[in-house]
Formats: structure tokens, sequence, C-alpha cells
């Protein structure tokens, strides 16, 4: 017989028995859908992470202070006080850098009118807008004038205006940090990507010499963020920042006070951890198509036992064993394959349904699609053999007999 005759055979003797035919398909959907969706939830939190990851800055190095070890405990990475702000003007001078921003972070009330809130208040330098792959909104940034003088100014993020009920009117306006006046002179951009403490926009920036004389009180820093000329300097600007820091800390043994990470290296994590959990996720939705595949193979051997005569009738007419085990296994195709595509429909729904409320939209990867279709093939090839082989191995005089 010729595939499209087996092909509408089967439709048809599925046709017959639809709510049967429905419930068998009902785990290769799931276990279809599951995959598509878990696949797009994996890979769509990594595009998250690798967005965020990328709004950071251009090229962006950054330069940790070491951790302090009390006894038998060791603290977190810039913990201790090894990094200072003589270090980060040496490296601005460095050959492919382009801009530095050493910070000086503490948190403070910042009340404006009769709002008020605590956002991360920052003293940093004219290179933060380059090294953070920030814009201004209104106003204008801190420039050298204001690190150079110390002076009271403040530029903040959108968060933080929209929480003090500021806009672009309020530029000039004065706005109390930790009990001080500041004049407001910038509101910058918003970049989203993120919330609470860890909120990009919900900061205050303030010049670093204000903030250290008003504030900290020292003139160590936890970290410092460089951006680098181009992207193929990153590598050469990390070793140059390493032995400029070694040489200014006395460091000859290799024992680095400091750290330093790159993008690149935050991405690569994000990607192997990616694909180990695309891997786990899809490996879990996996069993939901073998699962349904057993169902495939039970409601296979049911129909070859109640459609016995059909196929000694069959047989008795001169049909050959090859030609009923293709009869049954295009049937179990049929319906692992239906299976297949409505779980790829009702999968892709569910992932534009995660992406929209988890912010990253749709993230659909056509491989995906294959690759699931692939395995309800396969699942139904697998479990529809077995069954196949029993009815293309009846007797036909058996069958005939049979009741």
């Amino acid at each position: 017989m010729r595939f499209s005759d087996l092909l509408g055979l089967a439709f048809s003797r599925l046709g017959t028995g639809k709510l049967r035919a429905a419930l068998t398909m009902l785990g290769v959907v799931i276990g279809v859908a599951s995959v598509v969706a878990l696949v797009s939830v994996a890979q769509g939190a990594t595009k998250g992470i690798s967005d965020r990851l990328q709004s950071l800055g251009t090229n962006l190095l950054t330069v940790n202070a070491g951790s302090v070890t009390s006894g038998f405990t060791r603290g977190s990475a810039g913990s201790a006080t090894t990094l200072t702000l003589d270090d980060a003007t040496a490296i601005s001078q460095l050959a492919g850098v382009q801009a530095v921003e050493p910070e000086l972070s503490t948190s403070k009330l910042v009340i404006a009118g009769t709002l008020n809130e605590t956002p991360n208040v920052i003293g940093t330098t004219p290179g933060y807008p380059t090294v953070r792959a920030y814009s201004m909104w209104v106003g204008t940034f801190l420039n050298q004038a204001a690190i150079d003088n110390n002076l009271r100014v403040a530029v903040i993020g959108a968060t933080t205006a929209d929480n003090l009920g500021l806009d672009a009117s309020s530029i000039g306006s004065t706005i109390y940090i930790g009990g001080l006046p500041f004049d407001l002179i910038g509101i910058m951009q918003p970049k989203g990507g993120g919330t609470g403490f860890n909120n990009p926009d919900d900061e205050v920036l303030i010049p670093v010499s204000t903030a250290r004389q008003l504030f900290v009180g020292t003139n160590s820093v936890r970290t410092v963020g460089v951006s680098a000329a181009s992207a193929d300097q990153i590598g050469t600007v990390s070793a140059e920042i390493t032995a400029l820091l070694e040489q200014r800390h006395g460091i000859t043994n290799g024992g680095d006070d400091f750290t330093i990470s790159t993008q690149a290296q935050l991405l690569g994590t994000v990607s192997g951890v990616s694909d180990v959990l695309t891997l786990l996720l899809a490996g879990i939705a996996s069993i939901s198509l073998i699962v349904g595949g057993i169902g495939i193979m039970n409601i296979m051997l049911v129909s070859v036992r109640e459609r016995t005569r059909e196929i000694g009738i069959r047989k008795a007419i001169g049909a050959r064993g090859r030609d009923i085990l293709a009869q049954f296994l295009v049937e179990a195709l049929a319906l692992s394959l239906a299976g297949g595509l409505i779980g790829i429909a009702l999968g892709v729904i569910a992932s534009l349904g995660i992406g929209a409320y988890a912010g990253w939209g749709l993230v659909f990867n056509p491989a995906t699609v294959v690759v699931a279709v692939g395995f309800s093939l396969v699942v139904g090839i697998v479990f529809g053999v077995w069954p196949a082989s029993q009815a293309a191995r009846l007797d036909p005089v058996v069958a005939l007999r049979y009741e």
C-alpha cells in the first residue's frame, strides 16, 4: 500500500474513536508542551540575565577589593580596604582604559519635600555614565569641578525620582541626604532590570570627594569600575590593571588582595548554568513523553486485539505482514504527531504568557520545536513497533476464527 493510503486509513480509524484518540494523545501533548514551555522559560531567563549584564556597562571590568579574614572566618569579597581612590586614578592612566569610576557606597535617608526613601547613595566620578552605560534624562551629570571642590550636588536615578515625586521641573531644587542639603542637578534615564536593593534606577550619585568627607570618612573603595576602549582590549587592560595594583600594593608572591571580573566571565557562567538548567528541565518534561508513549502502546495493543478479525480478512485477501505492520505503525505515528503538534501550540502559548509576565517576552527557538516533534515521532515508532509487529505476525486462519 502507498503511504498516502496508509495515512488516510490511519486518520479515518482514529476518527471513529475521537475520545479514545484524544486521551491517548494527552500524554504526548503534555510532554511536548512541557518541553517547549520549560526550555523557553530557561532560555528567557538566560536572556533576561544576559541583557541585565550587558546593560551594566560597555566593555566593563570590575575591580573589587579583597576580603578580610578573622580567625578561621573569611569575609566576602570587598570587605577589606585594599583599594583606594589613588588606585583608581592610577588605573585611569593606563593605555586602553576609556573611563574609570571608583565607588564609595552607603545608604542614607533622602528627603524631597514631604516624601522620603532610603536608596543606595554612591560617591563617584564623572566616568560613571560611561562605565555603567547610563544616559541623562534631564540636567547634567557630576563634573570634575564638583569633585575638586567637594560640592553638595546630586544626580538621581529614575526610580528614586518617581519615589520622591521629582521631575524635570525639580532640577535646581534642594534634596536632603542624611540630613544635609544637596542641589539636584540631574535625573538619569531608566535602565530597568532590577528590583529592591538591586534596582539600578534607585540610587543617588554624589561627588566621591563629598561622600568621603561627609558620609564615609575613608579613602578606601570597595569597587572600581573600568571601561576598556574596545572589547578586544579587555584582556590586555585586565592584565595591565593586575600588574599595576600588584606593584602599588607591593605584592610579589601572587597573593592578590583584589579581584577582577569581566562581562565575558559573567556571561560564560550564566551560559553554563543555563545549558545545565535547560537540559534538566527538558529531561524532566520528557518523562511525560515516555508516559504518553506507554499510553500509545497500550491503546495500540488493545486495538490489535479488537481488530483481529479485520487483520485476518485483510491477510486472507492478500495483505502481507509488512502491510499490516505499516498500517498499525502509521496509526501510532499519527497519534504521536498529532499530539506533538497540539503540544507545540500549547507550549508556545504558555511560553508567551510566562514571558509576558516575567518581562522577557517570547523566547522561541525553532530547534526546540524540531526536537520536540522528532522526539514525539520517535515515541510513536518505539512504542508502536511492538503492537504493529504483533498484528503483522497474526495467523490469518486463527485471526478469522477469533471471537
